[in-house]
């Protein structure tokens, strides 16, 4: 098929509605992909947005999501006139997905009732640790319940006037639909769901609601959670205020069919056909996170580990770290500025790639320096709050190739942490699929992190459309989930023929970075220290 006709192609399905549109509300950035009904992308928008560190709490405002998702959506209209020269009036589904966990508590007249409390803030330590002892399942201190459970603790003003509590995801489809229900897979992040029956696990709330009867007489945990959803069924149409919300021009129409809302775990999943045991994935932003599809439970309850599920239900471990790319975004643009200084101005994604292309030349364990790029907190190394650091010994070999390979490191340090608790669980990986921004730069981060958690890495064409792209199939998948399961349509008409490049790790970088990571572990206690005295 000739450019011209897959853009003849591509204008057909717009114009006659046949389009899905997934749209994802990242850590700083909020963007839309449009795609055919065999999930090939057709053209995206997006806009940019920073939470803020508002009276210790990290929040986005709800004025923020609006203006940012109509700003998102605008980009998408010029980019769907610039490239096909028609306009999106309409679409045959839609789906919203976004950062999981945390916490937006309402009250009876839907008012929010305290700022939007992210999966960044680690301020639950209490709840978490009661409700992890009390349900004998690990609840990390980003879930939903935790927050809620915390504000019991402290005898917040707001809790008796909660009604319902949903994740970012949940409300921005509450307000499109009109409905208040969640995705599986973001749910499993809310409270714990039971794989069995697809449903918050009934078991685990009566515990949690005669816990809480004992402080909060008559507040009904179950009562105050959005009905659990899983792929391919319908969760709403978008109403007319819904489309309004979106788009205030009136350009794109009611009425089109939406998924469950999911969280970003979950289109990651999706997005690397990572949906079978034995299969996982990682996904790199602002926070980095594992999800390994697992072919029977745990035997043992572990803090490094939260336990979810696909967007169809399955159990997955899910190894979380807030803290990913975002450091090493930083020294990439303090190096681009170099260039600038000097006369010779890049791109930021040149800048980047260059600078990953140099970790390749350095040593294998990075000359003895070590990076830390805790931005906020860390649970699984057990830090409330971070401060970036970078450490070297009088001895170490300080490069830029050795610096940058680090950088690198150290955004997979803490992954790799948890990486390992689940191979001492005896869970194998037949391969583990990575996507995001780090990997647009071919062969570099792909193959680090093969050596960081010691196995196969494979990186697809679609790597750096991300989860704004997998929650656009999910939302396609409405369409065929009357005749095939999400497992069965991913291989056989999303990612049929697609190209996919694996990596497996090589001897002397597995032997590197473990000597890396020793390091890293003992130096923790300098991390540790800096958040107390800075």
């Amino acid at each position: 098929m000739t450019n011209d006709d897959g853009a003849a192609r591509a204008r057909t399905q717009i114009t006659a509605g046949r389009t899905s549109l997934g749209i994802e509300l990242g850590s700083t950035r909020i963007k839309a992909c449009l795609v055919d009904s065999d999930g090939t992308p057709l053209a995206d928008g997006s806009h940019e947005w920073e939470n803020q560190f508002v009276d210790r709490v990290w929040t986005y405002s709800l004025d923020a999501v609006w203006s940012g998702l109509q700003a998102c959506v605008a980009a998408l209209h010029a980019d769907v006139e610039r490239r096909y020269g028609v306009r999106l009036t309409e679409v045959g589904a839609l789906g919203v997905s976004a950062m999981m966990h945390g916490y937006l508590a309402f009250d009876a007249r839907d008012e929010l009732l305290v700022p939007f409390r992210t999966w960044r803030n680690t301020s639950t330590g209490p709840a978490a640790a009661e409700l992890s002892a009390l349900l004998g399942h690990n609840i990390p201190l980003r879930w939903s319940v935790a927050h809620l459970y915390q504000a019991v603790l402290d005898d917040e003003p707001h809790v008796p006037e909660v009604a319902t509590i949903t994740t970012l995801a949940g409300y921005v489809h509450w307000r499109l639909t009109g409905r208040r229900v969640l995705g599986v897979g973001d749910a499993s992040g809310v409270f714990p769901v039971d794989t069995v029956t697809k449903d918050y696990d009934a078991r685990m709330l009566a515990q949690l609601d005669e816990l809480v009867a004992a402080r909060r007489p008559g507040l009904r945990v179950a009562d105050l959670l959005p009905r659990v959803l899983v792929a391919g069924q319908e969760a709403g149409r978008l109403t007319a205020e819904g489309a309004a919300l979106l788009d205030p021009t009136g350009t794109l129409r009611p009425g089109a069919p939406m998924c469950p809302p999911e969280g970003d775990a979950g289109t990651g999943m999706v997005a690397t056909n990572a949906v079978a045991p034995r299969t996982g994935n990682v996904s790199v932003g602002t926070s980095i996170f594992a999800m390994v599809v697992l072919e029977r439970p745990l035997e043992g309850v572990h803090e490094e580990l939260d336990l979810v599920t696909t967007p169809a239900g399955d159990l997955v471990a899910m190894v979380h770290c807030n803290n990913g790319a975002s450091e090493l975004g930083a020294w990439a643009e303090v190096f681009g500025r170099f260039a600038t200084a000097l006369g010779h101005p890049e791109a930021p994604d040149a800048v980047f790639g260059a600078l990953l292309r140099e970790a390749l030349e350095g040593d294998a364990d990075g000359g003895g320096l070590i990076a830390y790029n805790y931005l906020s907190g860390e649970p699984i190394t057990g830090l409330a709050e971070g401060r970036p650091l970078f450490v070297r010994t009088p001895d170490s070999r300080l490069t830029l190739a050795n610096f940058m390979r680090t950088q690198v490191y150290g955004a997979f340090a803490t992954l790799s942490l948890g990486m390992r608790v689940l191979a001492a669980e005896g869970v194998e990986l037949d391969v583990l699929a990575a996507h995001g921004g780090m990997f647009r730069t071919a062969g570099v981060a792909q193959r680090l992190l093969a050596a960081a958690v010691d196995a196969p890495v494979a990186v697809a064409r679609t790597a750096s459309e991300g989860g704004p792209w997998g929650i656009a199939v999910l939302a396609a998948y409405l369409h065929a989930a009357s005749e095939q399961s999400l497992g069965d349509f991913l291989s056989t008409r999303v990612f049929a023929g697609s190209e996919v490049d694996v990596v497996r790790p090589l001897a002397d970088d597995v032997a590197g970075y473990a000597a890396f990571l020793e390091r890293y572990s003992a130096g923790l206690a300098v991390e540790r220290a800096a958040t107390e005295a800075i």
